[in-house]
């Protein structure tokens, strides 16, 4: 998931600002009491735990600790000290770069680190990749989704991906399909729908900036109208204003890029009250209930009908270990129909649990493990069989569509695996 001019320039600081920032707030939690010299590896989540995306995050920690003690908390003859990193502060509500670049820096002067799952939000690892990759650290995000992180296709900014990785190697790696597959998704969903104008809006993150300049530069493909693409200023107190602008231009659909604590519930309100027929899509930054549901301070009930988003998840029942999975997270948690970011969660930990595992008494090398995750070829996982791609990119293809229940949750309505993307 989830490029501002400011943005852009956060790796080259948190590099030259170590020491000046305090790392965050952690928990620790393994399976089972950790060793002591070298029978101990130490593996890291760094997710945003606090504002709006905790609807999300929360459920993929759960989804990471459950893989954990499935596991006895152990990666072959490795016992793993896993640590909660949380890259938010209760002042922003949301990731900060700073607290991202501490949180990179503790992992990077870990000498036991051996695997970091993170970030949530595309923009923070802009910040967080360039130091672990000069420590050389194996970093896997559960969530990322701008291309720029990892290729140079159009939609990248200049540079990208090079500056992110100042050592010349590879060492970030995700299991979400890229973003101009959820692009194209999206694009094949509106076009279902039956819209004909589009206006979209985004957060001018790297995530949502990147995504909405996909959708412009793949419409074409799936015949669709983008009548507007509009960056916000997330803190906005309303944008009424844009919701009569995009009203003028005939906008029968809006599409919102970006995650839910950048202003898009009030957007969607305001555009609602200018075209309230306009069907709303958003990607996987808003498809979760803190978007989605009134009571968890959402979007208004009324609005239900009209929102369609994507996520990676498709039908969990339907993967392979899917009904397993639901099975287990219910026992631990007593939580039947978790965020689709749980089973993400799941599997990045299964991930770098197995990969350790099959390492054997050179699982504590992050450098083999690094080579081994490169190496990930038809992996079968609860996500479906996937392998990564020299540029560190899952090879699974498919977003699933949600619409939003009576109860305000998002709900699985069908498979999209785009047949073109840009290129």
């Amino acid at each position: 998931m989830k490029r501002t001019t400011a943005i852009a320039g956060l790796a080259a600081i948190a590099l030259a600002a170590a020491g000046c920032s305090s790392s965050g707030s952690s928990s620790t939690s393994s399976g089972s009491t950790a060793g002591s010299g070298g029978s101990t590896v130490d593996f890291y989540s760094s997710l945003p735990m606090q504002g709006a995306s905790n609807a999300q995050t929360i459920p993929l920690v759960n989804g990471i600790k459950l893989a954990l003690a499935q596991a006895g908390g152990k990666a072959g003859q490795w016992t793993v000290n896993y640590q909660v990193l949380d890259d938010s502060t209760a002042a922003a509500g949301a990731w900060d770069p700073g607290q991202t670049a501490a949180n990179a820096r503790k992992v990077a002067s870990d000498s036991k680190a051996v695997y970091y799952m993170g970030e949530f939000n595309s923009g923070a690892s802009e910040v967080s990749i360039p130091i672990l990759n000069q420590a050389g650290i194996p970093q896997v995000s559960p969530a990322n989704t701008y291309i720029g992180l990892t290729t140079s296709l159009r939609g990248s900014a200049p540079g990208e991906p090079t500056k992110y990785y100042p050592s010349g190697t590879r060492t970030y790696l995700r299991i979400v399909p890229i973003d101009s597959i959820q692009a194209a998704a999206g694009l094949m969903a509106m076009k279902q729908a039956g819209c004909t104008k589009v206006a979209v809006a985004n957060d001018k993150q790297a995530y949502g900036g990147g995504l909405a300049t996909l959708l412009e530069l793949e419409k074409g493909l799936y015949g669709m109208t983008i009548v507007s693409n509009t960056g916000i200023d997330p803190k906005a107190p309303n944008f009424r204003s844009y919701a009569s602008t995009i009203k003028g231009q005939g906008a029968d659909c809006f599409y919102f890029a970006g995650i839910t604590a950048n202003g898009a519930v009030q957007i969607t309100k305001d555009v609602h009250s200018a075209i309230p027929t306009a069907k709303v899509f958003g990607g996987d930054g808003v498809c979760t209930e803190s978007y989605t549901n009134a009571t968890k301070g959402g979007v208004p009930a009324s609005l239900y009908p009209l929102i369609q988003c994507t996520v990676a998840t498709q039908n969990l029942t339907a993967y392979p270990g899917g009904k397993a999975f639901l099975a287990a997270y219910k026992a631990k948690y007593g939580v039947s129909n978790p965020d689709p970011y749980a089973i993400y969660g799941y599997e990045v930990m299964k991930l770098g649990l197995d990969t350790v595992k099959s390492l054997g008494a050179k699982g504590n090398s992050k450098s083999d493990v690094l080579k081994a995750l490169f190496a990930t070829k038809d992996r079968p996982s609860v996500l479906g069989t996937y392998g990564f791609n020299a540029n560190g990119d899952t090879t699974l293809k498919a977003y699933g569509l949600y619409k939003v229940g009576s109860d305000g949750e998002p709900v699985f309505d069908q498979t999209l695996t785009p047949p073109k993307t840009v290129s």
